[in-house]
């Protein structure tokens, strides 16, 4: 997906809890453990993007953890509030907005996209601490949170 701007995009990352662990995929091209996610298009809300890009690298269709307001109406659609919000930069010149989202599967097969991950992994806590390439800090602590907040 191309950028749709040069210096800022909105992304989603969604992490997928099921029966007590956390799904990540080992990037292709970054060489790291992250989420399932990816930019958000234009022709779509960030809920759409999430449910897309999860389905695009793993097969699941997940449902989205969170409270919906009851404020749809004439010309307005309330969408699931992402857990956290974050700014990170890509490169020199380029950040993303990345709504950060808790999920369940609800069906579907896991499978890899291999043109996008090396691997896609279930992960309990202790598990985050030993996979290779070496999770970051931030991936660790948002995986942890979604654990204890999903799972618990």
């Amino acid at each position: 997906m191309p950028h749709l701007h040069e210096k800022i995009d909105f992304a989603v990352a969604v992490f997928v809890v099921g029966s007590g662990r956390v799904l990540l995929a080992h990037h292709r091209r970054l060489n790291q453990w992250l989420p399932l996610g990816g930019h958000v298009e234009l022709d779509e809300d960030p809920e759409a993007a999430a449910l897309r890009e999860v389905e695009e690298e793993s097969g699941l269709q997940i449902e989205l953890l969170g409270e919906r307001p009851p404020t749809t109406g004439n010309g307005t659609r309330a969408l699931i509030a992402p857990r956290f919000l974050d700014i990170h930069r890509i490169n020199a010149t380029h950040e993303h907005i990345g709504m950060i989202y808790w999920a369940r599967a609800r069906c579907g097969t896991l499978r890899l996209a291999a043109e996008e991950h090396f691997d896609l992994r279930w992960c309990s806590g202790p598990d985050l601490d030993r996979l290779a390439p070496e999770v970051s800090p931030a991936i660790k602590w948002y995986a942890r949170k979604a654990l204890e907040e999903v799972a618990g």
